[in-house]
Formats: structure tokens, sequence, C-alpha cells
């Protein structure tokens, strides 16, 4: 990693595409997952969303929901298009929410280390050999323990999914969870989660490959409870998380996350081969 100035933000203008409440899953799943990281510093963490779009909306809602965590949490939303960091700026809110021009190079006003980045829908559009690079670039520049949470969603947030990547102990990313969330009313398979793969798996659903076993799984689970349909989809879903937990998926967590439509497996279990 270069420690030399750039002339030009890192990476490639996204598409832009942002509605309200389209991250909710992920930031909820952040604000419980990752309490501990945004509670460490003795000073106000900082948390970077990556890439936020067209609209600054899911920047401010990111601040208002990690502000229940931890009220003094700042939040940099950093985008490559000045025209999105202008109506960025026009509805900032500093210390607490600020807009900068950037990349993956996190060009943090003050020059402080993030210790949580969320960038979603951002590397979708990019090559699948691309991914490691832009992983590397962003822990190589997280604070101690931090953490990049990167993923993908639908247009509204039914759909999500996204990994959790730390810092290994020679500065590059280590992935530890792949983290699943749907709305549940209405769910027809688990498996359509599949089309919204984060870009290190999307292609890799294919026979022979750890996530393509997971989406047979899950799918072939949920069918097994079809008879619990009766009491609510929730009821179904964690029934069907529990089947895979004792099948030995490493399912993280338990019913309490499960009940969200949220079911996360270790990184291992779905690792691209």
């Amino acid at each position: 990693m270069t420690s030399r100035p750039r002339s030009r933000p890192v990476g490639t203008v996204t598409r832009g595409t942002t509605n309200p409440n389209r991250l909710r899953r992920v930031d909820r799943w952040m604000g419980w997952a990752l309490r501990d990281v945004l509670r460490a510093p003795a000073g106000p963490p900082v948390v970077v969303d990556l890439g936020y779009g067209a609209s600054p909306v899911t920047v401010l809602e990111l601040a208002d929901r990690l502000g229940r965590v931890r009220p003094d949490v700042r939040v940099v939303g950093i985008e490559i298009d000045p025209r999105r960091v202008a109506r960025g700026e026009a509805v900032a809110d500093p210390p607490r929410v600020v807009f900068v021009l950037g990349g993956f190079e996190l060009p943090v006003p003050g020059g402080s280390a993030p210790h949580v980045v969320r960038a979603f829908n951002v590397l979708r559009q990019y090559a699948e050999g691309e991914v490691p690079a832009a992983w590397s670039e962003v822990v190589g520049r997280l604070a101690a323990g931090g953490v990049l949470v990167e993923g993908t969603c639908d247009e509204v947030g039914r759909l999500a999914a996204w990994v959790e990547v730390r810092r290994g102990g020679d500065g590059s990313p280590l992935p530890r969870s792949l983290t699943l969330a749907w709305r549940l009313a209405g769910l027809d398979r688990p498996s359509v989660v599949a089309e919204r793969l984060p870009k290190v798996l999307i292609h890799r659903n294919v026979p022979g490959e750890g996530v393509h076993a997971l989406m047979g799984a899950l799918d072939a689970a949920w069918a097994r409870q079809a008879p619990l349909a009766g009491f609510g989809a929730r009821q179904r879903f964690v029934a069907c998380a529990q089947d895979l937990q004792d099948e030995g998926w490493p399912v993280m967590h338990g019913p309490s996350r499960w009940r969200l439509g949220e079911l996360s497996v270790a990184w291992e279990s779905v690792a691209p081969l």
C-alpha cells in the first residue's frame, strides 16, 4: 500500500441507484454485530459509507441508526462523482455527517482511520478479479480492529447479502462471514437471494462451489418446513435455519437473528474454490 497522495479518486462511478430504507437490513445488522467495534474507541468512531450513490439518504439513515449504539459516531459519505458530493453537502450535519469526494483511498477529513466502512452495491459492476485489490485498499486503511462490510441488495432492500471483512495479521483482507437477509413475507424460496450475492460470490453459484451448496441446502430446508407456513414465515424460517445448523452448516448467531430473516455463515463454508 503506497502512502503517496493521489491526484484523483480510486474507483469507478457507479449507477448510483438509491432509495430510502434500501440498506435498512445491513444497517440493523451493523448496529448489532459491530456494536463492540463502535463502542471501543475512546473518541468518536468514524464510519464511512463508500459509494453511497445519487442520493445521500442512506448516509443520513446510517448515522441515525448507528447513533443509537454510539451517539457521537461520525459518518463520512464518500463518492467519486462531484455532483453527488454536492447533493450530500447540501444536507450535511458536521461533524456528525460529512460528505467528501473520493474512492477506495478513503479520504476521511482530518486523516482519521475509519473503524467501519460500508460499501454496498459498489463492486457489483467490477470484475470478480478486481475484488481482492479493492478489499485490500480499504482494509489497509482501517483503524485497528476495523471492519469492511461489502455487499449488495435489490433496489428496495428486500433481498441483501454482505461479507464481513477484517484485516489479517499480514495486513491482507480476512473475510469472516457471509450474511444473507430476506423480507420473509411472501418469500417463495430462499435461493432467490443468489441474484444479490456480493461480486466475490455471484459467479460462484455453480455446482462444486460452497455457495451453490448453501443455496440448495436453504431451499431444501425451506421445503421441509412447509408445514410450518401456517404459523407464519418467521417460524418457518427459524426452523429452516435450525435445520441447516443441525446438518453441520456453520450457521452463526441464533433465533433472535433468524426471526429477522437474517442468516450468517462462517466464510470458510462458502469461500470460492
